[in-house]
């Protein structure tokens, strides 16, 4: 979603790093660049202006002026500015005594269902026994939805059709969750295509009745300003808690995520960042604005890798590796394991340095790519995916029949992997095979009697003879 602003920005450091020590006509111009992106990126104009001048007033002091790196002086205060401006991390309070109700409300179109099947999931990772409440009364869809996403992540929906009232349907689930032990009650509440007086009174009822512990407007990003018009509306009526920034994974300019916190002055707590229902992210300042500037964002690569890789997964491969068995089946496991962590590109932003080469990178020819070498695994047998040795012309020829592929695809493969585990070996993270060491050696052994039988000694070869001298004219 920020991939303009980020390189507009970038553009900007850039060119401040080439001019050495600054000025203070240098750094007017740099901001003036600044502003301009933010603003094409749909940022608040009150937003920018104040943004910006915050920012001119500490570069153009002595923490900058007087700095042996003054550009990257200024990118360190535009990266701490970001940070102030999206406001502090703000966590689900779930304090309280269960069931806590998280009420979600929002324009019909928003992503308020689906966004309640992802945090439903989520605070199950996290130890809550969630319950999830029908109480879209006027979308029929709506309520088909939910159900179908609960059976989907095996979490109970707690539904009484469109004739009974959504404030009764809400009491009564409230009911239903302490009776039967639910820590949180997650209200999946009704939507319209614009504000209006019916919805909101609707929705003040269904406050009144829970007395919800969050309320959460779901937001979608990709709108624009209009998602910060919408916040202040609802905030008006039904006084919320946070908001949840839905379809960040799209090509809106960014605008909303920058603005809508501080125009409301109600903390951000969820990144919508995919169509899966493992898509929501909690909302992180600091890791936004590293990821805004260009700079990565390791933790949450961290948290991916971790959701996907438990220990005992880890420990095991480890073993494998210092013991130099890495073989084909280990390596389809973690182009699993990859794929569910994300798009490659979008993995690759996250490494610190990197950001050019993922810009470089076609998503849909790196998707194509992993499912062709996919599908030539798949189409090895058990025992060639564990000794790719054995792989000679015929089982090439049969494994590229398989695979709708070419023999060169899979001999590139075969070479891609064997220099993948050499380059393991070189840094250590491969111990070398004992089959492999027993081969060589074999080998060696048998080459060294060819070479007696045959007479050539190190300087009838050739080589200079250690004991006797160099080798005679």
């Amino acid at each position: 979603m920020f991939d303009n602003l980020t390189d507009k920005l970038q553009s900007v450091f850039d060119r401040l790093g080439r001019q050495g020590k600054l000025t203070e006509k240098d750094v007017d111009t740099a901001l003036r660049e600044v502003r301009l992106a933010l603003l094409e990126a749909d940022v608040n104009y009150k937003v920018v202006k104040e943004f910006v001048a915050r920012i001119r007033e500490r570069a153009v002091g002595e923490e900058v002026m007087q700095s042996l790196t003054p550009a990257q002086q200024v990118v360190k205060i535009v990266h701490e500015e970001l940070i102030r401006l999206l406001g502090d991390p703000a966590p689900l309070d779930l304090s309280g005594p269960p069931p806590n109700v998280i009420m979600l409300v929002g324009l019909q179109g928003s992503g308020k269902t689906t966004t309640a099947a992802k945090l439903a999931l989520r605070l199950r990772k996290d130890g809550q026994r969630p319950l999830l409440v029908a109480a879209d009364i006027y979308r029929p869809a709506a309520i088909q939805q939910l159900e179908t996403l609960g059976r989907q992540i095996d979490i109970p929906v707690h539904s009484q059709g469109t004739q009974v009232p959504a404030p009764t349907i809400a009491r009564d689930a409230v009911k239903l969750a302490r009776e039967k032990a639910y820590t949180t009650v997650i209200l999946d509440t009704a939507g319209r295509l614009q504000i209006d007086e019916p919805m909101m009174q609707e929705l003040e009822q269904v406050r009144l009745v829970t007395q919800p512990a969050e309320v959460l407007l779901v937001v979608d990003a990709m709108t624009g300003q209009e998602a910060v018009r919408v916040a202040q509306g609802f905030h008006q009526r039904v006084p919320i808690t946070g908001l949840v920034l839905t379809k960040v994974d799209g090509d809106a300019r960014g605008g909303a995520a920058l603005s809508v916190r501080q125009v409301t002055g109600v903390p951000i707590k969820f990144l919508g960042t995919s169509e899966k229902l493992d898509g929501l992210e909690p909302f992180h300042p600091d890791r936004l604005a590293s990821r805004i500037l260009g700079m990565g964002d390791v933790l949450t690569l961290i948290e991916r890798a971790q959701e996907q890789i438990s220990e005992e997964e880890a420990a095991a491969l480890e073993a494998k590796l210092s013991q130099g068995d890495f073989d084909f089946e280990d390596f389809l496991h973690q182009l699993h394991q990859l794929k569910r962590m994300g798009p490659l590109t979008d993995l690759l932003k996250m490494i610190p340095g990197v950001n050019q080469l993922a810009k470089q990178i076609d998503p849909q020819e790196a998707t194509r790519n992993l499912t062709r070498v996919e599908a030539i695994i798949n189409s090895m047998t058990p025992q060639e995916r564990r000794h790719p040795e054995i792989l000679n012309a015929s089982r090439r020829r049969r494994i590229a029949a398989g695979s709708g592929t070419s023999v060169q695809d899979v001999n590139e493969l075969l070479r891609q992997f064997r220099e993948m585990r050499r380059l393991m070996k070189q840094m250590g993270m491969l111990g070398d095979d004992p089959g492999r060491r027993r081969k060589k050696g074999r080998k060696r052994r048998g080459r060294l009697r060819r070479r007696r039988r045959d007479g050539m000694t190190p300087d009838r070869m050739g080589l200079p003879n250690l004991f006797n001298g160099p080798r005679q004219p």
